[in-house]
């Protein structure tokens, strides 16, 4: 049976109908698995990118030494570790006197192999940059910059790290890990592991972190481990975690890619539904014969199923091979053009576009096939039988399951899932509404039109199903190419003038209540513009609604970060930019000063609701605030945001400081000297590492984008042959039936024209439709960015969809109106 099976299928393959169904289904695989394979390696890129602001992939720490078992793990995953110690500390230079005062520095041990990720610079007399690889030897310090400037030492002296005086080996500019929180962003040290004992710095009681970094290949795996195997004092980061704003863009940049490749999925799944409509043709004359031979109806449903088990693998093969030298020829030109080098590929987009395949050929191909060992002998002798509508409803009902698993499975958000498949969904029926429509209006208008209009519009009348099925899949397909074209341009740049190119690179933090006025004067001649200053006041979470918490109460790592350490609270009557009120109301001018407004991510760790309350401890005096309003805040803004604020006065009462994000000139060494010497307690600190990463994160996108969309692209067109060439057969049949009546080539031609353009027109139209709500719905649902649709888009769909449906119903016909009418009856009778 295997044997009959294949030759069957080969015999088709080289001169039937599994030759177009066979390429449908080997373009899915390959665009699922091009799009997948190159989204998981530009994934894999930018996560690598954004890690260099940690300086790992993975980032373990604890109160106290760690356990081995985070190393030996690491070590057993091939992965590559480091070790640090990090703490507070005075540093001073010896025997300096009253003209260098001792400088609280952020002191870090390293070990062998830091950074991990990313590299130490340093500046260069000509006022770059430039990389230094590895550590500070035994009996030598690195310091930054800043710590220089304070403590007045250069390369080549001494400084007095707790008991142990120094040799100053390097200056250098930055670090990689620059992800942590601004608060703690002291003047930095870096030492030697085989040095820390010898500084007596870490005593019973320090306050010191023990940390463990990891990266390589396979960290989101160990992540995974590690997080489960996380005890009392230990945490684990990564810098989604430690940075919303690096979070939320790499969260966007994975909701376009996956955009991308659900809409490979969709058009693939609709091309190989078009497909089997006329390989079923074929297959309902042989299976009609083979049961008037005698064939039982288990022969012919084991048959069929070998034919379409061989067909799904033959076609992920073929795809797989050829996603992945499709992903390949992305990936040089990625590299071509200078973008962020991409990791290998994982197996797991293989193997998922190989599941692809083979959930199509089953949920759309094998249904169908299978229902051929159902049709009746007489089917031989009597062309007007087929398979019965049970198995047609069936059949529908898989397709249409298969579709929704693939698209939620696809997808990888629930949000993109939706809002795409709903579109597409949504624009099916709308398609056949306005089928029946039009089928119902040229009803009553044939009669007063010229005899070419007449035929070539009764052509849409007489195939109701046919063309109700055209104008749903030309139009999905133009929806597709729309949202792969323009509409993603028009979200993209959306996207990209939300992350402004003057975004702040400072935060000024820490100044005093009477230091507002000089501080805005300094950074007003440094930078050209008034800051805005906004207060900050430090407290700890003890209860919610009336009941103590603390780590112990949450189990997610988040929520006991929280509870774990300080809130930073602010006042204010107007709503920050960036910000966004979605439930309750804000609380603007009010009087009643018991009112909090939660960010939304810390409403949610926090597990609480409008209404509740919120008691914390300010340094001894406890306060309880009302949840009255909850925000939605850009974190990729990169402007100062809150996650608690309280109206005005409500805080006057407590310690507070002052905190202001600004743009600072690329020579800002004096702007920034003189702020230090006048206000020496001000801590500016530099995120413009972490504005322009985002910022090449934001370009890296854009690149990537548009090279997933040609696959994604090649699908729409190959849905777009797909429609037209399913009713080709019939079209022949009718020309070659015209011609032998006595209908002129040039009339049939005409004919012909007008039908193509009609029905590329109406596709055109839906799917502009379709594709503007569609973006609409993901600029606000998913991206939350503003959506500003084109009238010029509308224009060119109609247009193109006309046009493309023109061009490939001619190629498609021309060969019939050539040839002789009865060689063109006897090849399809």
């Amino acid at each position: 049976m295997l044997r009959l099976a294949w030759r069957n299928l080969k015999r088709e393959i080289f001169h039937g109908e599994a030759r177009v169904l066979l390429i449908a289904l080997t373009l899915a695989v390959a665009s699922v698995g091009s799009v997948g394979l190159f989204a998981d390696r530009v994934r894999q890129g930018l996560s690598q990118q954004a890690n260099v602001l940690l300086g790992a992939d993975v980032l373990i720490s604890g109160d106290r030494p760690l356990p081995e078992t985070f190393a030996a793990e690491a070590k057993k995953r091939g992965l590559a570790i480091t070790n640090s110690v990090r703490l507070g500390s005075m540093v001073s230079k010896p025997n300096a006197g009253a003209a260098s005062s001792p400088t609280l520095t952020d002191v870090k041990s390293v070990s062998a192999g830091y950074p991990l990720r990313g590299n130490i610079r340093v500046s260069t007399p000509e006022g770059g940059e430039k990389p230094i690889v590895g550590q500070p030897s035994a009996g030598e310090v690195w310091v930054d910059e800043r710590l220089a400037q304070r403590l007045g030492v250069k390369a080549g002296e001494a400084v007095q790290v707790g008991a142990s005086a120094l040799k100053v080996a390097l200056v250098f500019k930055e670090e990689p890990e620059v992800a942590g929180s601004f608060l703690t962003m002291s003047p930095k040290l870096l030492l030697n592991e085989a040095d820390l004992a010898g500084t007596q710095l870490v005593q019973p009681g320090t306050r010191a972190s023990w940390r463990v970094h990891v990266a390589g290949k396979g960290s989101e795996a160990y992540e995974s481990w590690a997080k489960a195997a996380l005890g009392a004092g230990q945490r684990l980061d990564t810098v989604r975690e430690l940075r919303p704003e690096v979070k939320s863009t790499l969260e966007r940049a994975e909701q376009f890619l996956a955009m991308a490749a659900l809409l490979a999925v969709i058009l693939s799944a609709v091309a190989v539904a078009l497909a089997i409509r006329s390989y079923l043709k074929r297959e309902l004359d042989n299976a009609a014969l083979m049961r008037c031979l005698g064939a039982s109806r288990a022969k012919v449903w084991t048959l069929f199923a070998a034919q379409a088990l061989m067909l799904g693998t033959c076609g992920a093969i073929l795809g797989l091979l050829g996603a992945y030298l499709g992903q390949f020829a992305l990936a040089w030109a990625m590299q071509y053009l200078g973008s962020l080098p991409l990791p290998w590929p994982g197996i797991a987009p293989a193997l998922r576009a190989v599941a692809v395949g083979f959930v199509l050929i089953f949920g759309f191909a094998l249904p169908p096939l299978l229902a051929l060992a159902n049709v009746s002998p007489l089917k031989v002798l009597r062309r007007d039988l087929g398979t019965g509508t049970a198995w047609g409803w069936l059949s529908a009902a898989l397709a249409f399951a298969a579709l929704i698993g693939l698209a939620a499975w696809q997808a990888g958000n629930i949000k993109v899932g939706t809002t795409v498949l709903g579109g597409a969904l949504g624009l099916l029926v709308v398609s056949g509404v306005v089928s029946a429509g039009l089928i119902a209006l040229l009803g009553r208008a044939l009669g007063s039109m010229s005899p070419v209009m007449r035929l070539g519009l009764s052509n849409l009348r007489r195939r109701k199903w046919s063309t109700g099925l055209q104008l749903a899949c030309l139009s999905l397909g133009v929806m597709s190419l729309f949202l792969l074209t323009q509409v993603s341009s028009d979200l993209f740049d959306a996207w990209r003038k939300a992350m402004p190119a003057d975004a702040p690179n400072r935060f000024v933090i820490n100044l005093f209540p009477d230091q507002r006025a000089e501080a805005s004067k300094i950074i007003a001649e440094g930078t050209g513009k008034t800051p805005d200053l906004f207060p900050m006041v430090r407290a700890r979470l003890t209860a919610i609604n009336g009941t103590a918490v603390n780590a112990d109460t949450y189990t997610e790592t988040r929520a006991k970060r929280l509870v774990d350490r300080e809130f930073n609270l602010s006042m204010g009557e107007k709503l920050l930019a960036g910000n966004t009120v979605i439930d309750g109301t804000w609380h603007g001018t009010s009087t009643v000063l018991d009112q909090l407004s939660l960010e939304e991510g810390i409403a949610a760790a926090l597990k609480t609701k409008l209404g509740d309350t919120l008691t914390f401890d300010f340094g001894g005096a406890s306060r309880t605030l009302k949840i009255t309003s909850v925000r939605k805040v850009e974190w990729d803004s990169f402007r100062v945001n809150f996650f608690a604020v309280t109206p005005l006065k409500t805080l006057d009462e407590y310690p507070a400081t002052y905190i202001t994000s600004i743009r600072a000139p690329k020579d800002a060494q004096a702007f920034t000297s003189k702020l230090a010497a006048q206000i020496p307690n001000a801590l500016m600190i530099d995120v413009g590492e972490i504005v322009d990463k985002v910022q090449e994160i934001v370009g890296q996108v854009a690149r990537a984008l548009q090279f997933v969309m040609l696959f994604s692209l090649a699908a729409g067109l190959l849905v777009l042959y797909a429609a037209v060439a399913t009713t080709q057969d019939e079209r022949r049949y009718d020309t070659a039936v015209l011609r032998v009546l006595g209908a002129a080539r040039e009339q049939v031609r005409k004919a012909a024209m007008v039908e193509f353009a009609l029905l590329g027109a109406l596709a055109g139209g839906l799917g502009a439709l379709g594709a503007t709500l569609t973006g609409w719905a993901i600029a606000r649902r998913v991206l939350d960015v503003p959506y500003a649709w084109s009238a010029s888009s509308w224009v060119i769909g109609v247009i193109g969809a006309m046009l493309g449906v023109l061009i490939a119903g001619w190629l498609g016909m021309r060969k019939s109106l050539d040839a002789s009418p009865l060689q063109t009856i006897r090849s399809i009778s």
